[in-house]
């Protein structure tokens, strides 16, 4: 019961800390998102808002970087995604004024969705429209020196550290297109501290971020992103950490003693019973 109580705890401690810093500079955000030459800003707010709710969680975040990242040049970032952590956590890591896409539902959510539909890129899936429109944005992100985000996989994994949902193509044929590195990265703990359950469900765990070596594009035709995706894929999948698969077992409220546990286990003579009945017959051949 004292570990269920102390998950609640630290539960009720992150989202607070969380939301805290949100809703004191809410009103500065809402003046910043209304003019795009103003989003840098807001940008910095964003940083400023995910390093202060991940340092007040007290939770240490490991950053492997492979290679240094490009300097004064824009990238296409693509990583893995398993929690909706995920984008404080990048905001957190990596430098610069970012743009990202984010699935339209984001825009929808009350109070921050609008300043983040209109500070960073939206995208419906399920709309070819929709998608087609959000690469221009992207393309023109780019073009301006503004790095962009992207999951490739389109929504957050049902098997996180396990296994990633097949790659979309849009993340790939845009950095050929713009002919900048396509760096992947590998956060193979987000979930452990905040699985995606249908709630909030927070557990303490460090974090590791790997920033793998930047992917140079230049030279690559649209007939290459395929393979370069399966190779981004690779890259990103190599840093998954085995014991961390799957999604963390939610902490009982109650733990049955030992003596309680004792008399649920099967006497000897009902043991000897469910052996008989569950030993196999392999027929002679």
């Amino acid at each position: 019961m004292l570990r269920f109580i102390g998950h609640r705890l630290y539960t009720t401690w992150s989202t607070f800390w969380f939301v805290l810093p949100f809703f004191v500079t809410y009103p500065l955000q809402l003046i910043l998102a209304r003019q795009p030459r103003w989003h840098r800003h807001l940008h910095t707010i964003n940083r400023i808002w995910s390093t202060s709710a991940v340092w007040m969680w007290g939770m240490p975040v490991t950053v492997v970087h492979k290679k240094p990242l490009p300097d004064n040049q824009p990238c296409v970032y693509v990583s893995n995604h398993s929690s909706y952590i995920d984008i404080p956590v990048l905001f957190k890591v990596l430098p610069g004024f970012l743009n990202i896409v984010g699935k339209s539902s984001l825009a929808k959510t009350p109070l921050w969705g609008p300043i983040f539909g209109k500070t960073y890129i939206t995208v419906n899936r399920e709309s070819a429209v929709s998608r087609g429109r959000s690469m221009v944005q992207a393309r023109k992100s780019l073009e301006e020196g503004r790095s962009v985000i992207l999951f490739p996989e389109g929504t957050i994994s049902k098997k996180p550290a396990e296994e990633m949902a097949p790659f979309k193509d849009g993340a790939f044929q845009l950095a050929i297109a713009a002919g900048v590195p396509i760096v992947p990265i590998t956060m193979p703990l987000n979930h452990r501290f905040m699985p995606d359950v249908g709630g909030i469900r927070v557990r303490y765990t460090p974090l590791r971020v790997v920033v793998h070596e930047p992917i140079p594009t230049q030279g690559l035709t649209q007939a290459d992103a395929e393979e370069l995706k399966n190779r981004v894929f690779a890259i990103i999948a190599s840093e998954f950490i085995p014991e961390a698969a799957g999604l963390p077992e939610p902490t009982p409220y109650y733990r049955p003693k030992q003596k309680e546990k004792a008399a649920a286990l099967p006497t000897g003579e009902e043991a000897s019973q469910d052996n008989r009945k569950s030993t196999l017959h392999v027929p002679n051949s």
